[in-house]
């Protein structure tokens, strides 16, 4: 039996016909699934033959050796030509009005299979898991390599079949089917923060803290109210590096305070006078403390140390 050039050979359906893509006829549901319409001599012919059902088929490009499979959906096409989903042309590289090899084919249960969606906007879908599986109930089968076609809401998802199981190409009719998710083809991880010390280098080591100087109190030199000079030199604190000029300094103030202590009170007490503020004290003219200690005969020295004695400073009058 002969159709247009290209007839039926042997015990099992195996012919070519020219391909168009689903808009060349009035059936636009078959772009949702896997399926064919083929011509009414493929129905005569496969009724003849001890084929297994469902009916599945291999379609071959022979130009590019590209290979898909798929079921059939209705026998009404025109003698010669099958009407495919455009999706599945796009994966033979197929063009309208090229020659295709159709064969009658049987195929394993899929046990397992793994997608690979193009793009991550699939998995912003609310649940794209029940869209997946009302979606594949419009297909026969699945082949390694293909790219099917999730249409939703208006916009079309490509998912690749990355590997399946026990075969290359699987049935996925009344099986139950392990799915597997590969990350999108546009998935970028998410850069990790940029550490401070860079990796493989040793991290720098701290200088050693320095340590803080402690409190000492009454560290400072020792003066009189009177004005008088010390009589005892106040006991030296221990303190650290600093320690030696300020006892160079207190020694300092303290030699100088002897020396000029007499002098720079009278000195202090004619200027307050002078400038008309109020002070405590007499008017008169300050004795001259050198002369008086000239006369006076120093008192032996002796190696206990003077005792305190309180209220041994000046006199003065407020009557003035």
């Amino acid at each position: 039996m002969y159709f247009d050039g290209y007839g039926y050979h042997g015990t099992s359906f195996e012919q070519t016909y020219r391909c168009y893509p689903a808009s060349f006829i009035d059936k636009a549901q078959i772009e949702n699934g896997d399926k064919v319409i083929m011509p009414p001599s493929a129905l005569d012919r496969l009724a003849s033959l001890h084929i297994d059902y469902p009916m599945l088929f291999e379609l071959r490009n022979a130009a590019t050796e590209r290979l898909s499979h798929c079921g059939v959906l209705e026998f009404i096409a025109e003698e010669g030509m099958i009407y495919m989903p455009y999706w599945m042309m796009e994966n033979l590289l197929l063009q309208e009005g090229d020659f295709v090899r159709v064969k009658n084919v049987t195929i394993p249960k899929g046990t397992y299979v793994k997608l690979q969606p193009h793009t991550k906007d699939f998995l912003d879908i609310s649940n794209p898991k029940a869209i997946l599986e009302t979606t594949l109930r419009n297909f026969s089968c699945l082949t390694t390599g293909d790219s099917i076609m999730v249409a939703y809401n208006n916009k079309k998802y490509y998912i690749d079949i990355v590997e399946s199981k026990p075969s290359h190409a699987i049935s996925i009719i009344e099986t139950d089917c392990e799915v597997d998710f590969a990350p999108p083809l546009d998935y970028k991880e998410p850069e990790k923060p940029a550490r401070s010390i860079p990796t493989g280098k040793a991290p720098a080591e701290e200088p050693p803290a320095e340590p803080e100087p402690k409190f000492n109190p009454f560290t400072g030199p020792a003066r009189r109210l009177d004005g008088k000079p010390l009589k005892m030199q106040p006991p030296q604190q221990p303190v650290a590096s600093s320690g030696g000029s300020h006892d160079k300094r207190s020694n300092a103030v303290s030699s100088g305070a002897g020396a000029g202590a007499p002098s720079s009170s009278s000195s202090q007490s004619t200027n307050r006078q002078s400038q008309g503020k109020l002070v405590f004290g007499s008017k008169e003219t300050p004795k001259d403390t050198s002369k008086e200690k000239a006369n006076k005969p120093e008192p032996p020295k002796t190696d206990e140390e003077p005792k305190f004695q309180a209220f041994s400073g000046k006199k003065y009058s407020l009557k003035g």
